[in-house]
């Protein structure tokens, strides 16, 4: 048995002991069921312990454990036909692969800053951020997301980077979903690419919609579609982070498709493999890939990328998605199952707002839903009704960054049905009231 005392890092109370997971469901040490709301970390897109999954792997690593990241191995080709053929937009035709998200959007933003470097225009090296936002763990990716919480007790060793105003119609300062909100928000990338001066920035790296940072927050229907206009304007890149959107999330193959996002590099992790082995996407257009090349600089791999059998486990998690039509059900079950809460809980007195797109929804948790006032930070609400829903037999996410607060993130693989949609909504009901009551007590 693990000595507690050295698991995790950082001390706990107890650490949640799981014994084994299967299909939507985890099970603890003590033989309780907990409904698996939040796909891990929104991950565990095709669920839980498929055996054709583990097979693969299971091949791959007699085949070969092992090789170089830019070699050629039998479990990669499947992989590269697999993104090819089924799931990459047409204009980006090139791949790198790195192991987590943080190791995907660092990749990501080197590769845009080489690129001005190899068009004669090193001063192009400055990467917009955006206010809310998530995008890694690494000392780059920490200092290049806006989320507070994350970054404490490193401030010393993180840069700042500009940033523009993330999209959060129920929070503009205009005004509770203003009529305005869009306009308010492309303004906010105009006015900070002025400031900044376009000719010193190489990319603005945004999530399609926000992950666990802001709760699945929503960006009106056609920001996107002028913030690209903007950038290719300024000849800026645009980084898409769809580490926790891509393949199938948000009910199309990538979040962008949603928004009419053509991005110049897309990054995409969590889906990729379910969960069933580490391994992250860079995609990037020829134009990137061969300007590089052509300059003579080098894209340095990390050791373990692209390992076989990690490239075995996507591909077959993949053709799992396309042959069970999981990328249409994470739609129309993410459709449902958002009213299905809105349904129940829309009027709850905390809760300001259930949204979100396919299986990514988020629920913001507030004291006053008509000021939309939060609770402080130290109340760790969030992390309450976390708690509360899983001694009611479900696992949420907790989101949020610091400054955005008590979200609460379900993330389910895709496999759930309408048993489950009454499991979560009255395990939030429960906790929701449990806080409201001590609240009034």
């Amino acid at each position: 048995m693990t000595d507690r005392g050295i698991w995790p890092f950082l001390p706990q109370k107890k650490p949640t002991t799981l014994s084994r997971a299967e299909g939507a469901y985890l099970y603890l040490d003590n033989g309780e069921k907990i409904l698996d709301a939040a796909g891990g970390a929104i991950v565990a897109n095709i669920g839980h312990g498929r055996r054709e999954v583990a097979d693969a792997i299971h091949a791959a690593v007699l085949n070969c454990t092992y090789a170089l990241p830019p070699w050629l191995t039998p479990e990669r080709e499947a992989m590269i036909e697999e993104l090819k053929t089924h799931w990459l937009p047409d204009h980006l035709g090139r791949i790198h692969i790195a192991s987590s998200g943080s190791e995907g959007n660092e990749s990501a933003i080197k590769l845009a800053i080489q690129y001005h470097a190899s068009k004669g225009h090193p001063e192009k090296n400055v990467i917009l951020a955006r206010s809310i936002s998530y995008h890694g763990t690494t000392i780059s990716t920490a200092g290049v997301s806006g989320h507070l919480s994350r970054k404490r007790g490193l401030e010393g060793i993180l840069d700042d980077y500009p940033r523009v105003e993330t999209p959060y119609p129920l929070r503009c300062p205009l005004g509770r979903d203003h009529p305005d909100a869009e306009d308010y928000y492309v303004k906010s990338v105009e006015d900070t690419i002025a400031r900044v001066g376009a000719e010193n920035i190489a990319a603005l790296i945004a999530e399609p919609i926000n992950g666990s940072s802001g709760g699945a927050i929503t960006p009106p229907p056609n920001y996107w579609i002028r913030v690209q206009d903007i950038l290719k304007k300024h000849n800026i890149l645009l980084i898409i982070d769809e580490v926790m959107t891509g393949f199938g999330r948000l009910g199309e193959k990538f979040g962008s498709e949603v928004y009419g996002i053509k991005p110049d590099l897309l990054v995409s992790g969590k889906g990729l493999a379910g969960g069933y082995s580490p391994i992250t996407g860079i995609f990037g257009t020829e134009e990137i890939s061969n300007s590089i090349a052509d300059a003579g600089l080098g894209v340095m791999f990390h050791t373990f990328a692209a390992l076989p059998q990690s490239c075995a486990a996507a591909t077959k998690v993949l053709q799992i998605l396309r042959e069970e039509e999981l990328v249409e059900r994470s739609k129309r079950v993410g459709n449902a199952l958002r009213a299905h809460l809105q349904d129940k809980l829309n009027q709850h007195p905390l809760v300001a707002e259930i949204r979100g797109e396919g299986m990514l929804i988020g629920i913001e948790i507030v004291k006053n839903r008509e000021t939309l006032e939060c609770f402080p930070e130290e109340d760790r609400i969030g992390d309450k009704v976390v708690g509360h829903a899983m001694r009611e037999g479900v696992f949420f996410y907790p989101g949020g960054t610091g400054e955005v607060r008590d979200i609460v993130c379900v993330g389910a693989p895709y496999i759930i049905g309408e048993p489950e949609f009454e499991l979560m909504s009255n395990a939030l009901s429960v906790a929701l009231d449990k806080i409201a009551s001590g609240m009034t007590s």
